[in-house]
Parts: structure tokens; C-alpha cells; sequence
């Protein structure tokens, strides 16, 4: 399964429902305090992945103000199960069973009143007709009445999915489809929840600040995610379920033979006594590797060590990850959301793991998120993997970049939308952009202007004004040039504003 939305309202800073869109590799760019590792945790509460725990503080104070203390993140997942089994041994799909919203993609909702327990629903462009509605919620013998009282044909009485699919036929053209909400939470309607759930992908949350101490979960987590993956293997879930019911066997025929032997003894307490043995679902063989850690020297914890050496365990663990799927070509599910995967690296490592991440998301089932601060992070990514993160009057707002919209396509001008500043190497392609359409005499007219010495061979040869981008551009390329005051980054960033709003204007006059 594949997220390719994901709908986030009334949590943290998120007060309205924001959208947002994602790929194979989607990167969250922007300033301090944006929203960026929200996006990020709001999955790990829905993923009950374990690292960030939800409480009221989550709730957004506006909506709390306003009487809303709903939570609420959807995911909307393609590449979906084609066959699942909602009922005992019934083998059916989504689609058949009008399970998937109005663009036939699953869309499940979780609702967390005063961020508590979650009510979980289906978002599905189901039947509405009260002939046919809310089938899901009837028992077998329920559908059977139907089938009965309508007189309507159907080749097997002892599947409830076949009855289903009889009885929306049988009102094929009356159906009345609209895009409901289907709960999960009820009696007759949590298999299909307990049928997905088995089949979500499995998420990774790395998080970029951590105390120092012996159950560091940076550490921990890249073997935890690995455990998780290795259970999900079919065949050692197989033979896992094999062992769990001979032991559970053995378990049930000693307890048996223990309360016999009691019943001689004193029947009366024999009475009040019943085993209690787990259920294979109920065991977590996970647990059993729940310690995994990594030590150096000596058993020291690579925890004690500094940040950078955690971060760089974490880099390895990506690039081994990304070489063992492709060698074992596997398709297991799994997202990996790295919060500034930056931090703590030098520039060299950065673009280590930037690689290794890219080729990580090309790997069939397996998706990156990123948040970064990094410029030279942004600069290593495709248009469609950014997703520029601002406040815009003080509404959350999150862009998806498209590369033929923007003023002109660069990389920079991404990093210039996310943080608002940008280097000599933008103002580079600004002005070349305004040269190479011949409008260079155009932007330059009426702009203020101040003198500029000329050096050449060892002298001055030359003293005359120019514009401030003009006299940026020459002192960028020409840095051995000393015979001017350099300009500072104010006047950088202003130059860069200038240009890139003679680049919008220009562009819609040309329109």
C-alpha cells in the first residue's frame, strides 16, 4: 500500500483540514516551527508507530476556543490488497464491496475525540438507498432475510460477501452512491478493519532531537523497523503461527489435566478456576527482540557516543537498506519518515544519505518522507519531491512545487520560497534569466544607481555608476576586485526580490 494523500485537521497547528499530496520521495522544506514534523508525527499517531504519544495539548487552541476537540488524519492509500477476507474464509475486494472512495482509492479516517481512542472509518462512495445500505453492519442471517423477502437470485447462501454483492445487484440501478463515511468501531464492521490494518504499511519515525540514554530510540529503531519488516515475512509468519499453536496446545492440555487433578482434591475451588492462555493473535513475537541495540567498544552504548556518530549509524542503516531490498528484490511495505535528516552531518554525509534515500524510494512498497533546513539538501531533489511548507496570513498553507509555474525553474527558487533567503548563486541565474530575454535595459531603467571602479592589470582603470544588482553581479564575478565596498546581504536579498518580481511581472505581460 501506497500514501499518496494524507488529510490532517484540528491537530497542532493545523486548525483547518489541510491536504497534502505524496510521492515516492516527498520532502517537507520550510522555516523553523512551520508544521513540518507535525505532518510527520500526525502519521505516527496514525500508523500507532509508538514514538509520539497524542494528548490534548495536540488539540489546535482555535478549535478548542471554538468547541471542536476532534482530531482527525486520513490517509489515502493506491496499490491497495485486491482480494481481502472481510468474512470467515469469504475472499472479496474493496471495489466489489463499495469500500473505496469516489476517485476508487481507500481513504481511511481516524477520529480522536479529546485526542483519545481513535474511531476509525472508510471514506466510500458506498449505496445510500435503504433497500441497500449498510450492509456491512448486517449479520448473515440478516442478509439471508433479505435475499428471502425480495425474492432476489443468489448461487451461494453461505458467504456474506456473496450475499451482499446479490443484493446491491439486485438494486444495481437504484443504488444512490454518495461519498459516506463508513465506522469501523461497530460489532459487525470490524473485520474489515482488522483485515486492513494487517495489510498497512509498516512506519518508521526517526526524529532529529533525542535524550541521551540507554533506550535511545535512534538507535533502537533501525533494528526495531527491521524486526517489524522480518515478521512481516509470510513464510515466518507461517511457521511462527505453527509454533504458537503446538505451544498453545501443550499449554491448554497441561492446564486441563492440572484442574482435573484439582477437581479430585477439592471440586469446589476446581469450580471458580478456567485457563487463561493467549489467542496467536494476542502474542507479540516482536517483544521478544524488543532489546536489539547496537554497542561499540567495549559494550559501550553507540548511544553515549555524539550525535554525529548516531547519525551516521543511521545513514548506513539506509544505504544497507536500500542495497539489501534491490539484491533480495523485496516488496515489502514500509515508510521511512526522517526528520532533518541533516542534523549532525556535514555536507559529504548529507549527500551520502540523500543518495541512498533516492534510491531507497525507487525500491517497489516503499516510500521516504523528509523534513530538511538544507539548501543543499533541496538542491539534490526533483520539483515533484518538494513540498514548501508556509504560513500565508497566518494560514497553513503547503505548496506542492510544479517546475513551469515558477518565475524561473531552478532548484534555488525552491529554497528561496522555503526560507525566504537566497545565495549569490540565485542572484546568478536571476540575472542570467533577465539576459537571455533581452531585458536587462528594461529592469535597469530608473534604478538607482552608484559608482563602481573598474580594476584591471594591477589599477583602476575605470570609474563609473551602475545599478546595485549590476555592481553585485560584477563583485560575484569578480571577487579579486577590492576597490569597492562589498555589498552586504540585505542588499543581496534585496536585488534577489527585485528580479525575481520583474521576472513574474514580465512573464505575465509576455502572457
Amino acid at each position: 500500500m501506497k500514501i499518496i494523500q494524507v488529510k490532517i485537521k484540528n491537530f497542532r497547528s493545523y486548525a483547518n483540514e489541510i491536504v497534502v499530496d505524496f510521492g515516492d520521495l516527498t520532502a517537507f522544506v520550510g522555516k523553523n516551527d512551520m508544521g513540518k514534523s507535525t505532518i510527520l508525527e500526525a502519521l505516527d499517531i496514525f500508523f500507532d508507530g509508538g514514538v509520539i504519544k497524542i494528548d490534548k495539548n495536540d488539540i489546535n487552541k482555535e478549535c478548542t476556543r471554538n468547541g471542536d476537540n476532534e482530531i482527525q488524519i486520513s490517509v489515502v492509500f493506491d496499490n491497495y490488497p485486491q482480494e481481502l477476507v472481510l468474512d470467515t474464509s469469504n475472499l472479496t475486494n474493496l471495489e466489489e464491496e463499495y469500500l473505496l472512495n469516489k476517485n476508487n482509492k481507500l481513504e481511511i479516517i481516524k477520529k480522536y475525540p479529546t485526542a483519545g481512542k481513535p474511531k476509525t472509518f472508510l471514506k466510500a462512495n458506498h449505496p445510500t438507498n435503504e433497500e441497500c445500505k449498510n450492509l456491512h453492519s448486517l449479520k448473515i442471517t440478516d442478509l439471508k432475510k433479505i435475499i428471502k423477502e425480495k425474492n432476489i437470485i443468489c448461487d451461494n447462501l453461505t458467504k456474506s460477501a456473496e450475499l451482499r454483492k446479490a443484493i446491491w445487484k439486485h438494486y444495481s440501478n437504484i443504488l444512490q452512491l454518495q461519498e459516506i463515511e463508513i465506522e469501523l468501531n461497530k460489532e459487525d464492521a470490524k473485520s474489515i478493519w482488522e483485515q486492513l490494518e494487517k495489510k498497512l504499511p509498516h512506519y518508521a519515525l526517526f526524529q532529529s532531537d533525542r535524550t541521551n540514554n540507554d533506550g535511545d530510540n535512534e538507535i533502537q529503531n533501525p533494528l526495531k523497523s527491521a524486526v517489524a519488516q522480518i515478521f512481516k515475512d509470510e513464510k515466518i509468519s507461517k511457521e511462527l503461527q505453527t509454533i504458537a499453536e503446538e505451544v498453545i496446545r501443550k499449554l491448554q492440555e497441561v492446564t486441563n489435566l492440572t484442574l482435573e487433578k484439582l477437581k479430585d482434591m477439592n471440586p469446589e475451588i476446581a469450580k471458580t478456576l478456567n485457563p487463561k492462555i493467549p489467542t496467536i493473535e494476542q502474542l507479540k513475537w516482536a517483544d521478544v527482540f524488543k532489546s536489539v541495540s547496537i554497542a561499540g567498544d567495549e559494550d559501550i552504548p553507540i548511544n553515549k557516543r555524539g550525535s554525529g556518530v548516531k547519525r551516521m549509524i543511521l545513514l548506513n542503516f539506509f544505504r544497507a537498506e536500500a542495497e539489501r531490498k534491490k539484491n533480495n528484490n523485496e516488496k515489502s511495505n514500509i515508510i521511512y519518515a526522517i526528520e532533518e535528516l541533516e542534523t549532525s552531518q556535514h555536507q559529504y554525509h548529507q549527500r551520502l544519505l540523500m543518495e541512498a534515500l533516492k534510491n531507497l524510494s525507487k525500491e517497489e512498497g516503499v516510500q521516504i518522507i523528509i523534513t530538511t533546513h538544507s539548501p543543499n539538501i533541496v538542491k539534490q531533489l526533483q520539483f515533484e519531491n518538494i513540498r514548501v511548507v508556509k504560513n500565508n496570513e497566518n494560514i497553513k498553507e503547503i505548496v506542492k512545487l510544479e517546475k513551469h509555474v515558477l518565475p524561473i525553474p531552478s532548484l534555488n527558487e525552491a529554497n528561496y520560497l522555503a526560507f525566504g533567503e537566497a545565495d549569490e548563486e540565485y542572484h546568478n541565474e536571476l540575472y542570467g534569466c533577465i539576459d537571455s530575454r533581452g531585458l536587462l535595459d528594461e529592469y535597469f531603467k530608473d534604478k538607482p544607481q552608484q559608482k563602481y571602479k573598474e580594476f584591471k592589470d594591477g589599477k583602476i582603470i575605470n570609474e563609473y555608476p551602475i545599478t546595485k544588482t549590476k555592481y553585485i553581479r560584477n563583485q560575484i564575478h569578480h571577487p579579486e576586485n577590492t576597490h569597492n565596498p562589498k555589498f552586504t546581504f540585505g542588499e543581496l536579498q534585496q536585488s534577489i526580490k527585485d528580479m525575481r518580481d520583474f521576472i513574474q511581472a514580465s512573464k505575465g505581460n509576455q502572457q
